[in-house]
């Protein structure tokens, strides 16, 4: 659940998905343009109007209907899909409903999309594993929420929707002056960041660390995080384009890693090493990030980028990763002094205990204005597509969000011409395509034309050439 979380699709955790699912299945799916009618309105709740004088209300739970992000199968960016669900979501004992205002894009949910993220159920299913929101009811045995209360929500998956319904002990009560959308934008890039810098790494003042990915949303949230700590030094990896934000927000050296190599760099103004390396790529650069450790460094490893290569899953990526796997024995490490950790949030679901207090922690140095999330742009649910895009061909300075209002009329007609366009353009590609294919066809039919004409040719020369010989 970490922003660049770990590969390999498995098939576990069935109940849990058959426990999200609503009361009742039925989808139906939403065009882009007419998304803004299938809206959940609160007003659409409250009760169903008879169907006559004579017959019964349509029971409440019936009427209820919201809409949901939904992974339709392995792929690109069409395979997540708006859908109307039917039926409110089952709410048990120990749970909260909340009506969804915000949620977070990870980098995990792109490689979920691909099938490579081994924490969500095979689809169909919601992603999501961060929102914020206003609960709406609960359940019987919870007495620490109310209907009301403003939440951000953590779990493994689901909560790309309108409405969900999810434990109480996975929802935090947000701070007074926080945005939904700063809530929505916390629980998994400033946890994953807040768990590897002082859980595992152990940061103190004077040490220097390198981030990548630093315009990311782990990124972001632990160079916030170091300048928390007196005197550290930031190394940080990210497009020339960046440089000024990552630099403004706290790295003390900017790297540019798509022209220039990071370990010649680091090496440059640090040449005994670093103390933590946080890796999210996975491959040969886990590597690199063990040999820039100096003596009691630290490795955490958290993720594996590298395998992430274009819009669908790239075979070749994912084998050239494993393949650069970084292995190790245990007596290099006790010879070299360092230590390599792993890090994934969605395997702490858990525990509670452990990223309560670490939320706890740094929504106190939000209070205290120390940490701030960055937040790139937000996306309507129906611009989900722009979103991954946007994120996964790393256009974004800090985190990307989806919002559940609807998308106002006026901006779908501003869209509409770009949609036709695209159109057009696809059309005149196709027209092009076919146009060289009769092309081609022309120039192969005159060279078999040729062809004739020469064989004719030559048999005409070869019996001129018979006749004089019988003379």
């Amino acid at each position: 659940m970490s922003g660049e979380d770990a590969p390999v699709q498995e098939q576990n955790a069935v109940d849990q998905k058959q426990e999200s699912k609503p009361t009742e299945e039925p989808k139906t799916e939403v065009e882009p343009a007419a998304a803004g009618a299938a809206d959940a309105s609160a007003a659409a709740t409250d009760a169903a109007a008879p169907a006559t004088a004579t017959t019964e209300k349509v029971p409440e739970e019936e009427a209820f209907t919201y809409r949901a992000l939904v992974l339709t199968g392995y792929g690109g960016y069409d395979k997540v899909k708006l859908q109307v669900k039917k039926g409110k979501p089952s709410l048990k004992a120990a749970e909260v409903q909340v009506r969804v205002k915000a949620c977070g894009l990870n980098f995990a949910d792109l490689m979920a999309r691909q099938g490579l993220y081994d924490r969500l159920p095979s689809p169909p299913v919601s992603p999501g594993m961060e929102c914020s929101g206003v609960v709406e009811a609960v359940g019987e045995e919870v007495t620490d929420r109310k209907v009301g209360d403003q939440v951000m929500v953590l779990s493994r998956f689901g909560l790309w929707q309108e409405v969900v319904a999810v434990p109480a002990n996975h929802t935090f009560l947000m701070p007074e002056g926080m945005s939904f959308e700063e809530a929505a934008a916390i629980p998994v890039n400033y946890i994953t960041a807040y768990m590897m810098l002082f859980d595992f790494g152990h940061l103190r003042p004077n040490q220097s660390i390198l981030i990548h990915s630093a315009a990311g949303g782990v990124g972001t949230a632990a160079t916030q995080l170091c300048k928390t700590v007196k005197d550290v030094t930031v190394f940080g990896t990210a497009s020339a384009s960046k440089h000024e934000a990552i630099g403004q927000a706290g790295v003390t050296h900017p790297i540019d890693y798509r022209t220039k190599d990071y370990v010649e760099e680091v090496r440059k103004i640090s040449p005994k090493g670093l103390d933590i390396v946080l890796d999210p790529l996975g491959g040969s650069d886990t590597h690199k990030a063990y040999n820039l450790l100096k003596p009691m460094g630290k490795l955490i490893t958290y993720g594996a980028a590298n395998m992430l290569a274009g819009q669908k899953k790239n075979l070749l990526a994912v084998a050239k990763n494993w393949y650069h796997q970084f292995s190790i024995h245990t007596l290099n490490l006790i010879q070299s002094n360092k230590s390599v950790c792993g890090f994934h949030l969605g395997y702490l679901e858990g525990e509670t205990e452990l990223i309560s207090q670490a939320l706890n922690a740094i929504l106190d140095l939000y209070k205290q204005g120390k940490v701030k999330p960055r937040i790139d742009s937000t996306w309507h649910l129906e611009q989900v597509g722009d979103a991954m895009r946007k994120m996964q061909e790393r256009n974004n300075i800090g985190k990307v969000v989806l919002i559940t209002e609807p998308m106002p009329e006026e901006e779908k007609k501003e869209e509409a011409p770009v949609a036709d366009k695209k159109k057009d353009d696809k059309k005149k590609d196709d027209k092009k395509k076919d146009d060289k294919k009769k092309d081609d066809g022309k120039k192969e039919e005159k060279k078999d034309d040729k062809k004739k004409e020469e064989a004719k040719k030559d048999e005409e020369e070869k019996k001129e050439e018979v006749k004089k010989e019988e003379k």
